[in-house]
């Protein structure tokens, strides 16, 4: 029989999306690949630019691509399954499973849902100055978690997006089950359901049939390939295709594997302490589009860009898996779900855009000591960015009028609160008042020192040469390199520049003094380290 032709509703749907990634079909570009599937049926599925640019391979549906975090639903899937064994406590502290770890009062679900408090390994390891654009080993991973006896907040009491809990959620696995976790995920999930395009990839120089090639960079500007040297595991080690992400998302529907509840589980409801909303459940984030809730979860890794979006009152899931940084696979998914929701009875229209007449008055840089928390905000390439800690993004118009972050890995919210102050919701309650940075102050003379943290295993090194302040930084994997900067803030203040070569972070410390004013520690924020100690030593 000939193949049933497509609808004219989906032929529409493949014009609109064509339109919308014309500039990565261009000679030399990498791209995308888009699927749609509604009700079962896949109505869209199609790649856009090239999976290499040194071979000229297209992107197709046999295209593997790093989904990064969009492994961690994987990761807790295969723990939800040992739990409804009886082999694994949920509600059990991690190192009960693994004893090297410090003993913290944190438990099981809450790694699941982001409210443990752990701080990011990734970040422990830069505060020692090593990246991701450096070799580590999976040991070295461990290592650092190991060695952290630090929480950014009491456990269950906020949201904050950690690797940290999905790393070891992986290890555990491990031991409860005496196996690779790579072999568990195939064993319990992806050979039963089908997903033949799946397989966890921890070593980053394996060799896996059909893997595109990640890339920074864009026309303008040129494309390079992506660099990284970190292994990955439970937190993100995931290659897959579009189609695999389908059926995934099929089974959420139709649930076949040995946990029949396992989609609920996923997505069960657990407030943070005080009844205060947690948007991250078990791996995967639920969100709303125009009044139609969501849930799915973005990736992020240098090069690779995924989201997995699905729309259960409509029967809908929207796949966008880009191979290059500089595409916004968030932004794309959802606005490839409205083009296919038009006419829903119960879709909202879209908040209007915000204007850089809107936004000039609030443009400059905000800070509040006591978080302590500093960000940026500008109007640039059309559209309100904010950044902090170096990284940028994007602003838009909420229901309520508040100015909110797009993405959901994340809470910030603002609003303008009387002259030279703007209201700012950091989630669980917490909303700050943030004051307009003027002149900022000298760093103190009195820094000069060192100062070690036995969370991270860093030791900085601070000094000035007249008004220029740097910072030398060795940790457990790496000593020397290129100095760090530092710019003072306030009198309690400062803010230090970490060099990279993906972005380019940065991090508050507040000086610790003692009665008689001498500055005995810092206490080092970053985006997903708060307040970690770092003690004068010498």
């Amino acid at each position: 029989m000939p193949a049933s032709s497509p609808s004219i509703d989906s032929l529409a749907l493949e014009h609109r999306v064509d339109a919308l990634f014309a500039h990565y079909t261009k000679q030399g570009s990498p791209g995308a690949i888009v699927a749609v599937m509604q009700g079962g049926r896949i109505e869209l599925r199609k790649g856009y630019g090239l999976a290499s640019v040194e071979l000229g391979v297209p992107i197709g549906p046999h295209t593997r691509f790093r989904i990064a975090s969009v492994s961690k639903q994987f990761t807790v899937s295969a723990a939800l399954m040992l739990a409804a064994e009886g082999r694994l406590d949920l509600d059990a502290p991690p190192h009960k499973y693994v004893p090297e770890l410090k003993p913290l009062p944190v438990t099981i679900d809450q790694m699941m849902r982001n409210s443990s408090g752990l701080p990011d390994f990734l970040e422990l390891l830069r505060l020692g100055g090593h990246g991701l654009d450096k070799p580590a080993r999976p040991e070295d991973l461990l290592a650092a978690c190991h060695r952290n006896g630090h929480l950014n907040f009491t456990p269950g009491s906020r949201f904050l997006y950690s690797n940290t809990n999905f790393l070891l959620l992986g290890h555990i696995i491990e031991r409860v089950e005496g196996k690779k976790l790579g072999e568990v995920l195939a064993e319990r999930l992806f050979r039963p359901l089908g997903m033949t395009g799946t397989q966890l990839v921890a070593e980053i120089d394996a060799v896996t049939p059909d893997l595109a090639t990640g890339y920074l960079g864009d026309a303008a500007s040129g494309f390079r390939r992506a660099q990284h040297g970190y292994p990955q595991g439970g937190e993100g080690g995931l290659t897959s295709t579009a189609d695999d992400l389908l059926i995934w998302s099929r089974h959420f529907d139709r649930p076949t594997l040995s946990l029949g509840d396992l989609p609920a589980q996923l997505a069960a409801v657990r407030p943070l302490a005080g009844g205060h909303a947690n948007k991250y459940r078990r791996g995967v984030q639920a969100d709303d589009l125009g009044g139609l809730q969501t849930i799915g979860h973005g990736g992020l890794w240098p090069g690779f860009r995924t989201e997995f979006l699905r729309v259960p009152e409509a029967d809908l899931t929207v796949v966008v898996i880009a191979n290059l940084a500089s595409i916004d696979p968030w932004r794309q998914a959802r606005t490839i779900a409205r083009m296919v929701l038009e006419g829903h009875e119960r879709l909202k229209p879209a908040p209007s855009a915000l204007t850089e007449v809107e936004i000039a008055p609030l443009a400059g840089a905000w800070f509040n000591a006591e978080e302590p928390s500093l960000f940026d905000l500008a109007w640039r390439n059309g559209e309100a960015t904010v950044t902090q800690n170096g990284m940028p993004f994007v602003l838009g118009r909420r229901a309520d009028g508040w100015l909110a972050a797009e993405r959901g890995s994340f809470e910030f919210a603002m609003k303008p609160d009387g002259k030279d102050r703007v209201a700012v919701d950091l989630g669980a309650g917490r909303v700050l008042a943030f004051s307009r940075l003027g002149q900022r102050d000298a760093v103190p003379a009195a820094l000069d020192g060192r100062y070690a943290s036995a969370d991270c295993g860093a030791t900085w090194t601070i000094q000035h040469n007249g008004e220029a302040w740097t910072m030398a930084v060795s940790g457990p994997l790496i000593a020397g390199g290129p100095p760090w900067t530092i710019r003072g803030l306030d009198a309690d203040t400062i803010e230090i520049e970490s060099p990279a070569s993906w972005i380019t972070p940065t991090q508050l410390a507040h000086l610790v003094r003692d009665g008689a004013g001498n500055i005995t520690a810092l206490e080092v924020s970053t985006g997903r380290i708060k307040k970690m100690r770092f003690d004068r030593v010498g």
